[in-house]
């Protein structure tokens, strides 16, 4: 499966959020999945892409030209694609992946993990989508989007979206055994 990863790019975070992206893209190359991210050597993308590459995994970078810069891209990828912009970034990672994972991460993240849900909530796709809640991290972004369901901002059947996990080989037993549709 190609799965897409959402994460941080910071490198100033608590090395468990590391730890537990490296072991994400560890386990998803020894169930033979490959990666497709925004192609940074940074953070939590960093730690990802090695860990599948340790795992002997396939990974597809994806980013614009002006990222192409000393220490900001992963230079190992089987594949890297350069776009101009931002959009033909996430277009192109929208259309090769099967399935989505958010890890930890800020505005870019965020904007990354709702536009992929709002896509599907829109049935412009059907394909998984999973958080990785490491170390609690998330738990104020699920009780934000619980409010907005009983408040009314959100509509009846949204709440399947995308679905979260506190651990790794149940995040992806989910995305294995998930049925396309919403």
């Amino acid at each position: 499966m190609q799965i897409c990863v959402y994460g941080a790019s910071s490198q100033n975070i608590d090395r468990r959020y590391m730890e537990a992206a490296q072991a994400l893209g560890e386990e998803m190359a020894c169930r033979g999945h490959d990666l497709i991210f925004g192609g940074g050597d940074k953070g939590l993308m960093g730690a990802a892409a090695r860990g599948v590459k340790k795992g002997g995994g396939r990974i597809t970078g994806i980013a614009p030209t002006f990222f192409d810069q000393p220490g900001i891209l992963y230079p190992a990828c089987d594949e890297f694609i350069f776009t101009r912009t931002m959009r033909e970034r996430k277009q192109l990672m929208e259309d090769r992946a099967e399935a989505f994972i958010m890890l930890p991460g800020g505005i870019g993240t965020l904007e990354e993990f709702f536009e992929i849900i709002t896509l599907r909530q829109l049935a412009q796709h059907a394909k998984p989508v999973a958080v990785l809640n490491t170390a609690g991290y998330y738990d104020e972004l699920e009780a934000l989007i619980k409010k907005a369901f009983r408040e009314g901002f959100m509509r009846e059947g949204s709440e399947n979206l995308y679905h979260t996990f506190a651990g790794v080989s149940e995040l992806l037993d989910f995305l294995e055994t998930a049925r396309p549709g919403l």
